[in-house]
């Protein structure tokens, strides 16, 4: 079973990207389950969403404690969440970000990881180049997808054409073509 966490406040798409991330793998022949869990519910608060996936039935229904990726939808949670509590010493992790990896204060623990496992894109400039609106959700599953290998890209437009209308799921389709291919060369 391969479990991401994904973690963002509230307004930047973090169920949905669980959402599609289930979509992609069911797409792709996987078992799949996405659930959100929230706080206080508003605009700005803290949001976790999770997804499993897998070759058979998914039974469990916990949040997921030790995940093998994790989507960091906004950096400022670094410092104030314990994003990284849990997380596979050989799991992967993507943070929407433009900063380096030393600008935030990370440097040190991400070196621990595998190469390749660990990748910064700016998810939220792609989305407001290419959606007009600073949701940088389907952006990082792009990204996911080129890290990880766990969904393919082809499911991954997918997905996204699935949940939104034309003009929007284009718009989509393009950040996280666009992410998928700075991740891959990265």
């Amino acid at each position: 079973m391969f479990e991401t966490r994904i973690h963002g406040r509230g307004g930047q798409g973090v169920v949905t990207a669980a959402e599609l991330l289930s979509v992609a793998a069911f797409d792709g022949g996987k078992h799949a389950q996405a659930f959100p869990m929230f706080g206080s519910e508003r605009m700005g608060a803290p949001v976790v969403s999770f997804c499993r996936m897998d070759e058979q039935a998914i039974r469990r229904r916990e949040p997921i404690m030790e995940p093998d990726a994790l989507i960091i939808q906004d950096p400022t949670l670094l410092h104030s969440v314990d994003v990284f509590s849990g997380v596979n010493p050989e799991g992967y992790i993507i943070i929407n970000s433009t900063r380096s990896f030393e600008e935030l204060g990370i440097a040190d623990f991400v070196a621990t990881f595998p190469p390749h496992h660990v990748c910064d894109i700016g998810a939220t400039e792609l989305a407001m180049q290419h959606v007009g609106r600073p949701v940088p959700n389907a952006a990082l599953i792009g990204g996911f997808a080129a890290i990880t290998g766990q969904i393919g890209f082809e499911s991954v437009s997918k997905a996204i054409r699935d949940k939104f209308p034309p003009a929007v799921a284009e718009a989509n389709v393009a950040a996280a073509r666009e992410a998928y291919d700075q991740a891959k060369e990265a």
